[in-house]
């Protein structure tokens, strides 16, 4: 069992995050896939090598949180998909378009998210 309190606030809020957590999600992606193209552009290979591996992970973490029953489920995978793809060129030519075009899409889909989640809490609290 782990006392750090830290720890316990992070597994906590993790646990309870509900739609928060895949804006979490999103805010990984973005922060790897910039540290990732940073490392490329200062010539830094481990730094983007690990960095665009991490995006990419967290980008099967979204994958892997679609729910499959939904029409949209679909198509998201074919965009997760090609960023991942995009990401893997980016890493393995070191090149920062690949992984830019892959950022403008995280970035896009986080402010579409992150929107929808607002509108839907608007009208939970509407009902009430």
């Amino acid at each position: 069992m782990n006392t750090n309190p830290f720890m316990k606030y992070q597994q906590s809020a993790v646990q309870t995050s509900g739609p928060q957590l895949l804006l979490m999600l999103y805010d990984g992606a973005i922060r790897f896939t910039r540290a990732g193209i940073e490392g490329i552009q200062q010539r830094d290979m481990q730094k983007s090598n690990t960095n665009l591996i991490k995006a990419q992970q967290v980008v099967h973490e979204l994958v892997a949180s679609l729910n499959f029953e939904y029409e949209l489920s679909h198509n998201l995978v074919q965009i997760y998909e090609y960023m991942i793809h995009q990401l893997i060129a980016a890493n393995t030519r070191k090149e920062t378009a690949p992984a830019q075009e892959a950022l403008n899409h995280l970035l896009e889909l986080r402010a579409t998210w992150n929107t929808a989640i607002r509108k839907s809490a608007q009208a939970e609290a509407q009902q009430i």
